[in-house]
């Protein structure tokens, strides 16, 4: 009976562990397959990222080389740099390095890339580079210089020594929590960030966008509060002062060294969410200066929908207008989650001031306000002025193109891509089947912006 058994059981013991055996030879292979795509791909992301950075350096000294009349070459050179520099942090992106200290390349990167794309975009002919600008790009050409030195040892490393990526991946993936890692790839990168990290600040010209901040966050102004009155504040924002349920509100204060502190109220709401309900946390964010509300959010989930988009406009204009948000004209509009979402512009004697805004969310089974951002509100209000326009409407209109059915026409001052704030006739219409607003600018004529508008944002309009 054992022979018979032994007789049957053998074969099949026998194919099933062959059988074993090549699905785990099927296996290794796959995944040796997949790990020589994925060292391939990073192998070809870093070489990429050596050569668009030699590229980036080169460019950067032909725009130096070229006469300072010669705005045609220089508009050329500075759209090459932008173009070089997105190529470089898409590159970088493509790399392991999400636990490696390489921020601050990132960001120089992203500032170069922004630097150059908001120079070239502008009338070099009416404003011309900046002595500031010039120097900036002198610097910029001898960081770059340093760094494609750095770059060039590891990729001379990674080509003598047949270093691999995917040791990378697995150095930074076994080293959390550990001070140092022993690899040549990630020395490299450490040292290049820590040479741009030792770099001074630059002065960007006036297409910085850090310039922009500074001077936004300075209509934040007024006296100085204490995290009990931003406490306070929170609670009466929420209209839940005097009532019961409330368990606890904390604040913290952010930045208090800083130029411009915040703070950070959170408030356990608890029983009032109603029986039944879940545990609800909602926080807010007020300027230390003045006191001025800058977010707010009550991350509930909304499950139901009872509201449609009308009903729900009506519920934010009230809102805003309850907590003196005045003059605010809605603009656009987009839903998810059961929750609507609507950005409300400042309206200015019939002008909307575009910089000027809040966005607002309105929960769309009972009405309620779940979310509001007034950043750009606090540090926009104060800063903008209407002016004049130069041209009239029915000139302006006649840049556009002539296929383009103009609905509707308003006068509106929004951010150029030179991050300065320009007055513009605003046409909305429709062509190739989709609908557009046209911003030409009040004073020269030219076509601002172009944006297309969604098909949600068509029920507010």
């Amino acid at each position: 009976m054992y022979k018979r058994l032994s007789a049957v059981l053998f074969p099949v013991c026998a194919l099933l562990f062959a059988g074993a055996i090549f699905w785990g030879y099927q296996e290794h292979q796959e995944k040796n397959a997949v790990l020589i795509k994925a060292e391939n791909q990073y192998q070809r992301a870093f070489h990429d990222l050596t050569n668009h950075m030699g590229s980036l350096q080169e460019q950067l000294g032909k725009t130096l080389a070229v006469n300072s009349a010669s705005y045609r070459m220089q508009r050329k050179g500075l759209v090459n740099v932008w173009r070089l520099t997105s190529q470089a942090q898409n590159e970088v992106n493509q790399l392991p390095l999400t636990l490696l200290p390489f921020t601050q390349a990132e960001n120089f990167l992203t500032r170069i890339s922004d630097f150059a794309y908001r120079t070239s975009v502008r009338d070099l002919t009416k404003e011309p580079l900046s002595e500031q600008e010039t120097q900036t790009m002198q610097s910029l050409y001898a960081k770059a210089t340093d760094i494609n030195k750095e770059l060039g040892k590891v990729q001379d490393a990674v080509l003598s020594d047949h270093l691999r990526w995917m040791d990378v991946e697995v150095a930074i993936a076994s080293a959390q929590g550990k001070q140092t890692v022993d690899n040549s790839i990630i020395d490299g990168f450490k040292t290049v960030d820590k040479k741009v990290s030792s770099y001074p600040e630059h002065d960007w010209g006036p297409s910085s966008v850090s310039q922009d901040l500074q001077r936004a966050h300075g209509n934040a102004s007024g006296p100085k509060i204490s995290a009990q009155e931003a406490g306070r504040k929170a609670t009466e924002f929420l209209g839940i002062a005097s009532r019961a349920g409330v368990s606890n509100v904390k604040v913290t204060e952010n930045g208090a060294k800083t130029d411009h502190p915040t703070y950070t109220a959170t408030v356990s709401l608890g029983s009032h969410a109603g029986k039944g309900a879940e545990a609800q946390n909602a926080v807010i964010d007020f300027t230390a200066k003045g006191g001025k509300l800058l977010w707010f959010m009550n991350p509930r989930t909304v499950r139901t929908r009872s509201l449609d988009v009308g009903a729900a406009k009506e519920k934010a204009i009230r809102f805003l207008e309850a907590k003196g948000y005045e003059s605010m004209t809605p603009v656009t509009y987009d839903e998810y989650d059961h929750v609507a979402v609507f950005t409300f512009v400042a309206d200015k004697k019939g002008t909307l001031i575009y910089p000027d805004k809040v966005t607002v969310r309105i929960a769309l089974d009972n009405g309620e306000l779940v979310g509001l951002q007034a950043a750009d509100h606090v540090y926009h209000e104060a800063g903008i002025t209407v002016g004049k326009a130069g041209i009239d409407e029915k000139k302006a209109k006649s840049v556009l193109h002539p296929k383009f059915e103009v609905k509707g026409h308003r006068m509106a001052v929004i951010e150029n891509d030179d991050k300065k704030d320009v007055l513009c006739h605003e046409y909305t219409g429709k062509i190739n089947g989709s609908q557009y607003r046209v911003y030409v600018n009040a004073n020269t004529g030219l076509e601002e912006k172009v944006e297309q508008i969604p098909d949600s944002a068509r029920a507010i309009l």
